[in-house]
């Protein structure tokens, strides 16, 4: 039977204290009633003794600290799940919001899952397809990989997650792919494209959404991405399906995890953000990857905006020590009307080289990759040395070179938000490219490729 308490001392904002309570743990789920019969949640955050601090879900207006009872559930926060999730829309507790019917779940898992086990890890090393050239064929993702995104305030990256939301699949595998998508922390407006978009291209068929609003309170924020890991996990390693996990935007959960610890009183580390953002960001991007004996996969895609475009902020530095690379988005190409605006230079996919070549891409792929860095890091030289010394300093070869990169920008990078390429049609791109360049210059691929794959000239 469960018990009820009156005895809540104090609320302060989004905390209250609640004396004389015994057997309540850490992370547990309470509810508080009105005495009007209403319901709001609460979570514990803090034991101490008989001593209780719990965090509102809902708003504490017109809480009566003498007449409201409030009851812990002996359990944490928890999703019902079942194979007919996707499809659907939730919000960030996991409560149906697109008004279809109601699931019946197979199980309630606990949100807060556990991260995989090192040595029951299996190596990334199968490609996913996203149809973007810049993934695809420079920075590839592999599956069970873990790639985030960083972007800046005001660039696109809504538009790309969507994109590759509808896009990514595994090539060659008969598996059932899905997508979980965990919007935290975004506008009404950012959350109605989103449905909307899904709704218009069909993906929302294969998708699972988690949308959590601004409005919505910050531990619901903090909650939403793991409702999306539980889901995710449950589709790959009880439904044996390969998903794909997008979260944006990663930077309104860490300022939400800020909030809860300076409510608390806690010593606050790098720029106010709690001293365990690491551990606590490691603990969500560690549940992505591939189990030995399952035959589905987790890889995951988190998008943060980097306050300020500042690389060495905390929540992209320390993303950058968990995850696998990164995918940096350029202002400078935003402003050119490059979509999407992809900084190939600085981007990074440590395991690229495990998901591609001969049977899992296309022989020419690493070949190709390579001349294509090389080619566009010269060429973005001799257009530095442009504007300092005018183009007549520049040797012919340089020229081309600083031409190669403006051609690689134009019909490389920018495919928009609708084309969705096959990876030998970003390779072809690329071959198209380096043509411009006689073949003496293509040094980084091998003769029998360049012999095999180089343009004919008519």
């Amino acid at each position: 039977m469960i018990k009820e308490y009156r005895t809540i001392e104090e609320v302060a904002g989004p905390l209250m204290l609640v004396k004389q309570v015994d057997n309540v743990k850490y992370d547990e789920l309470g509810e508080i009633e009105l005495p009007n019969g209403e319901i709001r949640r609460c979570r514990v955050l803090e034991v101490n003794g008989s001593s209780v601090l719990v965090q509102l879900f809902d708003s504490a207006a017109g809480l009566n600290l003498a007449q409201s009872k409030v009851r812990f559930m002996g359990h944490g926060v928890r999703l019902g799940v079942c194979p007919e999730m996707t499809g659907r829309v939730f919000n960030g507790m996991g409560e149906l919001i697109d008004g279809g019917p109601t699931l019946i779940p197979q199980k309630t898992l606990d949100i807060n899952g556990t991260p995989i086990n090192p040595a029951a890890r299996m190596y990334p090393s199968e490609f996913i397809q996203t149809g973007i050239s810049t993934i695809d064929g420079l920075n590839t993702l592999v599956r069970g990989q873990k790639l985030p995104i960083f972007s800046g305030s005001g660039l696109p990256h809504a538009n790309l997650a969507a994109q590759i939301a509808r896009q990514a699949k595994v090539r060659g595998s008969d598996a059932k792919f899905a997508v979980v998508f965990a919007a935290i922390g975004i506008t009404f407006e950012e959350a109605d494209f989103f449905i909307s978009d899904f709704r218009r291209t069909g993906a929302l068929d294969r998708t699972v959404l988690f949308i959590n609003l601004a409005s919505d309170a910050a531990i619901e924020r903090i909650t939403t991405p793991r409702m999306a890991l539980t889901a995710a996990e449950y589709l790959a390693f009880e439904q044996n399906m390969h998903v794909l996990v997008i979260m944006t935007d990663i930077t309104n959960y860490a300022e939400a995890l800020r909030e809860v610890s300076a409510a608390r009183k806690e010593v606050p580390g790098r720029r106010g953000y709690p001293g365990y953002l690491y551990t606590d960001l490691a603990t969500m991007y560690e549940r992505a990857g591939r189990k030995e004996g399952s035959e589905g996969s987790i890889t995951m895609i988190p998008i943060l905006s980097m306050p300020e475009d500042d690389k060495t902020h905390p929540i992209p530095d320390l993303t950058g020590y968990i995850t696998e690379g990164q995918i940096i988005l350029s202002r400078e190409l935003y402003r050119k009307g490059i979509t999407p605006p992809v900084d190939v230079l600085p981007s990074l996919s440590r395991l690229k080289d495990k998901g591609i070549g001969a049977g899992k891409t296309r022989e020419d792929h690493a070949n190709v990759m390579n001349q294509l860095f090389s080619s566009y890091a010269r060429g973005k030289e001799a257009k530095e040395l442009m504007v300092v010394l005018g183009e007549a300093a520049l040797t012919p070869m340089d020229r081309v070179y600083a031409r190669f990169a403006d051609e690689f920008e134009a019909r490389y990078v920018n495919q928009g938000n609708d084309e969705n390429r096959t990876i030998e049609e970003t390779l072809d791109i690329g071959w198209e490219l380096l043509s411009i360049f006689p073949k003496s210059e293509l040094k980084r691929i091998k003769p029998a490729l360049i012999e095999k794959y180089y343009p004919k000239k008519p």
